[in-house]
Formats: structure tokens, C-alpha cells, sequence
């Protein structure tokens, strides 16, 4: 094991790759921290405690627990995860991508590149959705508001930070 750990950090790619990961995973545990702007986390506590059993308790299994934080990555892969779903099975219905994905490395390159996009998109319409949610969900059992200032400007910022 010792001698597996000295050959790790012998090879300088693989060094990088594994700092690179070790530092992205604490970037991720850190904004898994950050609640996003003007939400009660209090009121949403009490309220993810009342869904826990439902749909809502199943999705935020998958985030860690973040939709129940309301935190700044709070809707994790998912996106990422659909839109890579969805590439691949229009892959098979569109002639076009059936055609670029048989065109070997720079096929892939450009199916990677749809599925980025496409990623982007889902995370802008799925925090967009889920900014309606909070405000549509008015109060939290306690008569807390789960959101502080509903409207547009909530909207926006939750876009903002949950892409």
C-alpha cells in the first residue's frame, strides 16, 4: 500500500489528476454547504422533515441531501445525467446524430458537446422549476415562509446559482 501511494505521487499526470479530484470533491462538499439567497432555512428544514417520505425524499436521497438544503449544488449530476440519457437516445431516432456518432473520435467530441448543452438547458428549466416549487409551497408547518421575497427577482437568483 505504501509503495502503491510513493508510485502515485511519482507519475506527475497522475499526481494532477488525483489533486485535481481530491480538490473538486472539497469544492463540491463546501457548496454543498451554501444555502441559496432567500430562503428560510429553517422553514425548509421542518418542511423537507414533513416530505421525507414522498417524491421530494427520494430526489433529495439522490443530491445527498441538498434539495432539502436548498444549496448552491443542490441539483447535483442530475441534469447531466438526463441530458446524457436523452443524447443517446436520440441518437438512435435522429438520423443526424446516428451519423456523427459513427464518425469515430470527432463524433464523439461533438455528441459530448450537444450533451453539454443540453445539460445547461435542464439545469436552467429544472432550478427554474424548482425555484416555482419553493414559492408555490408557501409555508412550512411551523407558518414559516420558505421563501423570503417571492417573484422574478427569486426566480433569477435561483437560476443563478442552482446552474
Amino acid at each position: 500500500m505504501e509503495n502503491a501511494l510513493k508510485n502515485l505521487f511519482a507519475v506527475s499526470d497522475l499526481r494532477n489528476r488525483v489533486l485535481f479530484t481530491l480538490a473538486m470533491l472539497g469544492v463540491y462538499r463546501i457548496g454543498s454547504f451554501i444555502p441559496t439567497p432567500g430562503v428560510n432555512q429553517e422553514a425548509l428544514r421542518l418542511f423537507a422533515d414533513q416530505l421525507a417520505g414522498s417524491m421530494f425524499g427520494l430526489a433529495n436521497m439522490f443530491t445527498g441531501g441538498s434539495l432539502s438544503r436548498v444549496t448552491i449544488f443542490a441539483l447535483g449530476v442530475m441534469p447531466y445525467i438526463s441530458a446524457s440519457i436523452i443524447i443517446q437516445l436520440l441518437t438512435v431516432v435522429w438520423p443526424y446524430l446516428e451519423r456523427i456518432s459513427k464518425e469515430g473520435e470527432l463524433g464523439r467530441r461533438k455528441i459530448t458537446q450537444y450533451t453539454r448543452y443540453l445539460t445547461v438547458v435542464l439545469a436552467v428549466v429544472q432550478s427554474f422549476g424548482y425555484a416555482i416549487w419553493l414559492e408555490s409551497s408557501a409555508d412550512a408547518p411551523g407558518g414559516l415562509p420558505l421563501v423570503f421575497d417571492t417573484g422574478w427577482g427569486f426566480r433569477l437568483m435561483c437560476v443563478l446559482t442552482l446552474t
